[in-house]
């Protein structure tokens, strides 16, 4: 499980659009919208598809499984992140197909590894608010 995070880190809002995915991530699940008529998930949250601007997406439960596409350390810490620096700021393929970017939590920036093998796992902000981050899976 990830760090749980005072009031200091910055919150996300939520939007209409995005509201489903923070109910869900509260319940520390990961959700992505899919596009049927193109069979392709996207990321981040729009009220319209990337593939085909249809705006009847559905939204699916991803694995939470995914690969180290690119990484950086950060030693100087964005606002709220302070206490973490140096933290690793990961890219991440997803298995369903959508590149996703988030905090790497319990490994070490000299263990990072290309193409790694991780798996979600949760920030919590808040009594509300869950955030995705990533830790090694295996």
């Amino acid at each position: 499980m990830a760090d749980k995070q005072g009031s200091a880190r910055p919150l996300p809002a939520t939007t209409l659009t995005t509201a489903p995915f923070w109910a869900a991530a509260k319940e520390k699940k990961l959700l992505l919208q899919y596009d049927s008529q193109a069979g392709e998930y996207q990321f981040t949250p729009r009220p319209v598809s990337i593939h085909t601007g249809r705006a009847d997406l559905e939204w699916r439960q991803a694995s939470g499984k995914g690969k180290l596409f690119a990484h950086t350390v950060c030693y100087v810490p964005a606002k709220g992140f302070e206490d973490l620096a140096p933290y690793v700021l990961a890219a991440v393929d997803l298995d369903e197909g959508v590149r996703v970017v988030a905090r790497l939590v319990d490994v070490a920036p000299d263990e990072v590894e290309p193409g790694m093998k991780l798996r979600v796992c949760w920030d919590e902000l808040s009594d509300d608010i869950n955030y995705f981050a990533f830790e090694r899976d295996g």
